[in-house]
């Protein structure tokens, strides 16, 4: 009661101002009256339960993930892994969702910003869309259930990158490789089919003589590509004149699905080496000598070298050797750096051997 008592004189000290304080009561003294109900905010209590809730649920996780383990162990490779992938896709949303806040803020186009933060935004779009199916299969309820176990028969097919496990990574990463070298013949004759049409007779000569050494297991110096370049600025080899055959073998090479009327299939080529030719002029800037391990590997393979079989060494050769290339291309030559995700890959790991 003389707590209660001291808190209720403290009132009348604020209401009546100085004239309280002839009476000996101090604000201080009123202060260290307060009843403890006082003393903690509600925000604080707040904090304090959630900290008290998340601990908790960190330690029921961490029960569930060690009985998992235990007793199913196979299924707890296949959850952990998830949920790795998860944080890693949501830790790169986050990311991307800053650059374009950079990208408005200072009113920046795709092609002017750095290279690593172009290839987290190119690659982050791939993989949006990929897993798009997916996620909208989950919004039913009960639905996520068919989703974890399609997920878990058909990861390549259902899963992006990041819920691939090491050993997946590197046998999908092979098997893509393996589908776009089946499109390497159809390509490699549509050029021989196209020699009579391009352009003057040396040119013509000079782009039969390369694809039969290719043909032959050659791989070309990139002085032999920029001296058939003329040809793929003329029908029918240029951009606006590549027949659709043609078009939906090379989609196959990017990893584009080629079951699209031919206007469609012009307009995503031509999309994505531009857009590929906007990451090499960035990566120029930046220094091949600055890649990691990884960044180094991801570049080579997205332009068409299978990486994941050669050394480190072996990579940065080859994409000094395309980015070379790339930067004395004019925008008429699209083409020219189009098929070079085969000319300049189908090779490369032949060469290397010997």
């Amino acid at each position: 009661m003389a707590v209660v008592t001291g808190w209720h004189r403290c009132s009348r000290l604020l209401l009546l101002g100085s004239g309280a304080g002839r009476r000996g009561l101090s604000l201080q003294s009123c202060l260290l009256n307060k009843p403890p109900s006082i003393l903690f905010s509600t925000s604080t209590r707040s904090r304090g339960l959630f900290s008290a809730i998340a601990a908790k649920a960190r330690y029921v996780n961490e029960k569930y993930q060690r009985f998992l383990e235990r007793k199913f162990p196979k299924f707890y490779l296949l959850y952990s892994t998830f949920m790795k992938g998860f944080r890693l896709l949501m830790s790169e949303a986050k990311e991307v969702g800053r650059i374009k806040v950079k990208m408005a803020q200072e009113n920046l186009q795709f092609y002017e910003l750095p290279y690593r933060e172009m290839e987290k935004v190119r690659q982050f779009r791939r993989d949006v869309i990929k897993a798009a199916p997916v996620i909208l299969l989950s919004i039913p309820p009960f639905a996520n259930y068919l989703v974890f176990v399609l997920m878990y028969y058909f990861p390549r097919q259902m899963l992006i990158r990041h819920f691939w496990n090491p050993n997946q990574h590197t046998e999908f990463l092979k098997l893509y490789h393996r589908m776009r070298v089946e499109a390497y013949p159809e390509i490699m004759n549509g050029l021989l089919q196209a020699v009579p049409s391009a352009g003057e007779k040396t040119v013509q000569e000079r782009l039969q003589q390369l694809v039969i050494q290719i043909q032959q297991g050659s791989h070309p110096e990139t002085a032999h590509l920029q001296a058939v370049a003329p040809a793929f600025t003329v029908s029918p080899l240029s951009m606006s004149h590549l027949k659709t055959q043609q078009m939906k073998a090379l989609s196959r090479v990017m990893f584009l699905t080629p079951r699209y009327p031919s206007f469609i299939l012009r307009r995503r080529l031509l999309s994505h080496i531009y857009e590929l030719h906007q990451l090499d002029l960035a990566l120029l800037k930046l220094g091949v000598k600055e890649l990691s391990d990884e960044e180094l590997r991801t570049a080579c393979y997205v332009r068409g070298l299978n990486s994941v079989e050669i050394s480190s060494s072996e990579c940065r050769t080859w994409l000094t050797q395309w980015l070379k290339l790339s930067d004395n291309l004019k925008e008429s030559e699209a083409s020219l750096l189009l098929h070079c995700v085969v000319l300049l890959s189908a090779n490369y790991l032949h060469a290397t051997k010997r």
